[in-house]
């Protein structure tokens, strides 16, 4: 009788429920997915547009920019392109405030980029910058070197 009680605990042993998940399994199907998304997403194309063609339309002519230099002592020119091709003239402050002003007047959208010596005072730049935005320049840029 002794038997049939030790067999009957391990019995009930046997039967109790699994508390535990065992994940094994899903982590083996994510890896297959991942690996499967990572072939394919090379191989979907991305869209392309086919933009459509107009006959008339004319190309806009794009003005270009006035070069306004701050050399090393301070001395500011401005190079700039007309009909008559490229000139440069040495100014002053009143004098460049005076030709820019006459310029957006003409050419609203008329761009400006300042090349000032890499010596020259950054607040000696600002002040051209914050003259040119004044004005009603809509677009002023910096000019750098690429090292």
């Amino acid at each position: 009788m002794a038997g049939g009680t030790h067999s009957g605990m391990r019995s009930s042993r046997r039967r109790r429920a699994m508390s535990d998940i065992n994940v094994v399994p899903y982590i083996d199907v994510m890896l297959v997915l991942l690996v499967i998304f990572m072939v394919t997403a090379p191989l979907v194309a991305p869209s392309v547009i086919n933009l459509p063609s107009v006959g008339g339309s004319a190309q806009e002519q794009q003005t270009p920019p006035l070069v306004v230099n701050i050399k090393a002592g301070g001395v500011v020119s401005v190079r700039y392109k007309d009909d008559n091709g490229s000139h440069e003239q040495q100014m002053t402050e009143a004098d460049l405030k005076n030709f820019v002003g006459l310029r957006t007047q003409s050419n609203p959208d008329q761009p400006v980029v300042i090349a000032a010596d890499k010596t020259v005072q950054y607040d000696t730049v600002m002040n051209v910058m914050s003259d040119l935005k004044s004005l009603g320049v809509k677009r002023v840029g910096l000019l750098v070197k690429a090292k």
